[in-house]
């Protein structure tokens, strides 16, 4: 089945779920992952985040670092250092998280993202989760159209959206998911995500379609042909044992003689 570009954002800790870091570097450059170590960048690089991501980088895994926009209510400054602090981890740019959708509110997004430029974060995604003014689209940034649930996604009409735009929909059931993705794809989404799990987190681990990643699979099926053309080993040759009977006869008639000696004074 057809499914858009995957953009997966990821809230969980490598320590926590390592199983969740594997799969997606399994997946390699199939996926583009939101990191976020502390609602953000954090204080200060940290070795094991840092280690974590750089496993998906080598993968081919597309990072961006998570920057809360606060529908615009955030100083831009506090803002600019987040995205500063990002360029110590290896990401390739950021993912704006509610970002505002009023005209009046465009002067703090337009000078984050002209930093991150500036700090060699050119991959910019703008997540306001509902279409956004058209001047929004003047800035030239893939644009998350829509973020919310399950049932929000399959009644949002859609308006204002473009092709192209990006769709994540959480607390689909997993015996939807299927229908969620095509519905994505239908919809003209260009990239984004379908995930069974939802509140508070829907981002907190993977979404069940995951399970094992290709590369995960490949070694997998490797494992079991190499089981296969394994040659079944000869069957044992049973060790010769002396009847129960004899061994105690055997037992008690030393036991006797060395007894009769003893007694006799015989050496």
């Amino acid at each position: 089945m057809d499914r858009v570009a995957t953009l997966l954002p990821l809230r969980a800790h490598p320590l926590a779920r390592p199983h969740a870091w594997e799969i997606i570097a399994s997946h390699g450059p199939a996926f583009t992952v939101v990191v976020d170590v502390a609602n953000g960048p954090g204080s200060g690089r940290d070795p094991l985040w840092t280690a974590a991501m750089s496993r998906l980088a080598a993968a081919g895994v597309r990072l961006l670092g998570y920057v809360d926009i606060d529908y615009g209510t955030r100083p831009v400054a506090q803002i600019r250092a987040d995205v500063y602090r990002w360029t110590g981890y290896p990401v390739r740019g950021v993912f704006l998280d509610r970002t505002p959708v009023s005209p009046y509110a465009i002067g703090p997004v337009a000078v984050v993202a002209q930093s991150a430029a500036r700090a060699d974060l050119p991959d910019v995604v703008l997540n306001p989760g509902e279409p956004p003014d058209e001047a929004y689209r003047d800035l030239g940034l893939p644009v998350c159209a829509f973020d919310g649930s399950w049932r929000e996604y399959r009644r949002w009409s859609g308006a204002g959206a473009r092709p192209g735009d990006g769709h994540l929909v959480h607390a689909v059931p997993p015996w939807e998911l299927d229908e969620a993705a095509r519905m994505q794809v239908e919809r003209g989404a260009g990239f984004g995500l379908v995930t069974d799990l939802g509140a508070p987190n829907p981002y907190a681990d993977l979404p069940a379609w995951c399970g094992l990643g290709p590369g995960l699979a490949a070694l997998e099926a490797d494992r079991e042909a190499a089981e296969r053309e394994r040659p079944t080993p000869a069957p044992r040759r049973p060790r010769p044992y002396r009847a129960l009977s004899v061994v105690r006869d055997g037992a008690a008639a030393g036991s006797a003689g060395i007894s009769g000696r003893r007694m006799t004074g015989g050496s």
